[in-house]
């Protein structure tokens, strides 16, 4: 193989497995170069816990350099890809414009937040995709708990306590059941303070979908475990539910009901980065269509894959692969192998996987998990659903176990840090992984 330039454009788990497996496979017969915003690979299924003070924003962010060797990592915002001339065009972090050429290219840009036409929902709503929105959400919840404890008014005080999350799926169950018990620990340590708590100022978390059931989509009986486990917590489950209109003072529901709140958690589902639509090539609901392969149609030296890719299900025809972080990881290793069979080394195969189960942590010693179909619950459930995040982290294993060890037996901090504000995180945009900046 004569040295060539292979760009991934992209870290989350499709990317960095891609890398990953190239670096320690090609050894350095070919220059690999890794384009993404931030110099660090999020684990984004723990992503809930550092929204509720449980884990450190360092934690679940594994640096790329430290892990990544023999790949040259470029910082910047890729907006354009020249398919002809063999050519991405991308924005580093001080706002100059560059350029840069490829032999081989791979597609593994992710999602972003997906919007529903919904009134005030932009304006008043916080996503959860990025490490910016975590951070800011943590401070939010501290804020608005501390504003509580001093408010005179009782309205004001519980429109601060309530906290309304939209989506109950994944990612909504787990912030919604972290969430519960990140504000009742607040909560409590207010109640000590001098200035005290309401005693009507217990936290509400509400979950709404517009689905019969939690999790739709996943496991019923994972399903069932989550919601007996959030209901026995106080979480207020209301399937069948949407919001209709949102405010700075509340948001109005498709049942007539309107709910005093500070907190519009937004976590509805997803969409493929907009960088895709960019492109001019075949989509499937906004996904760019690859073949079993991985390869886009027509252009055999690009690959796509995770979120941002219409990968075939070869295990269930006629269908395409769901947009989890588990299809992701699989199909990097996947598109590094074809890559380097298009090379001449070894042969290309077709990405077929098979869900191996889904594990949903619910808090404190609660999740449920159904490894190989097996449905467990409860503490045990617990233990395999810790395990596999430890085994699944590329990195920083001993810190995530060390601030699980010290949250059995330390109360959650409450400070605010006050780096991000609101205006940082916007809902509608093509970069949740990187804050906004003013000016």
């Amino acid at each position: 193989m004569s040295r060539s330039r292979i760009v991934i454009v992209g870290a989350g788990f499709a990317g960095y497995q891609t890398a990953r497996t190239l670096s320690r496979k090609l050894r350095g017969a070919a220059e690999i170069v890794l384009v993404n915003p931030n110099d660090y690979f999020l684990y984004l299924p723990l992503l809930p816990e550092v929204s509720a003070g449980l884990l450190e924003a360092r934690r679940v962010s594994v640096s790329l350099a430290g892990t990544l060797p023999k790949v040259r990592l470029v910082l910047g915002e890729v907006h354009g890809v020249d398919l002809d001339g063999r050519s991405i065009t991308y924005t580093d972090p001080e706002g100059t414009e560059k350029s840069l050429g490829y032999d081989r290219l791979v597609l593994t840009v992710g999602s972003v937040n997906k919007l529903l036409p919904i009134p005030g929902v932009a304006e008043h709503a916080v996503g959860f995709r990025g490490m910016p929105e975590a951070l800011y959400l943590r401070d939010h919840i501290s804020r608005q708990i501390a504003l509580a404890a001093n408010a005179e008014d009782p309205e004001e005080c519980r429109a601060r306590t309530t906290f309304v999350v939209v989506g109950a799926g994944y990612t909504g169950t787990e912030v919604a059941a972290h969430g519960k018990m990140f504000t009742d620990s607040l909560a409590r340590q207010h109640a000590r303070s001098a200035a005290g708590m309401r005693a009507d100022a217990r936290p509400r978390w509400m979950l709404l979908d517009i689905a019969d059931r939690v999790l739709p989509g996943l496991d019923e009986k994972l399903a069932q475990t989550a919601d007996r486990v959030l209901r026995k917590r106080g979480v207020e489950v209301r399937t069948g539910t949407s919001v209709k209109e949102a405010t700075k003072d509340g948001v109005l529901l498709n049942t007539g009901e309107f709910v005093p709140t500070r907190s519009l958690i937004w976590c509805v589902g997803v969409r493929p980065d907009p960088l895709v639509e960019q492109l001019g090539l075949p989509t499937e609901k906004g996904r760019l269509i690859v073949d079993e392969y991985l390869n886009v149609p027509g252009h055999p030296d690009v690959f796509a894959c995770g979120d941002a890719a219409a990968v075939p299900d070869l295990t269930n025809p006629g269908q395409y692969t769901a947009m989890t972080a588990q299809h992701a990881h699989r199909q990097g290793k996947t598109a590094a192998n074809n890559i380097m069979a298009s090379y001449g080394v070894g042969t290309r195969r077709p990405y077929k996987h098979s869900d191996l189960g889904f594990v949903v942590d619910l808090g404190g010693v609660q999740a449920a998990a159904n490894p190989f179909g097996i449905p467990l619950s409860g503490p045990i459930a617990n233990l395999v659903t810790r395990g596999y995040h430890l085994a699944a982290m590329p990195g920083n294993r001993i810190r995530v176990a060390a601030d699980w060890a010290l949250d059995a037996v330390l109360r959650r901090q409450a400070v605010q840090l006050g780096v991000l504000d609101a205006w940082s995180v916007p809902l509608d945009t093509a970069s949740p992984e990187t804050a906004r900046l003013r000016g």
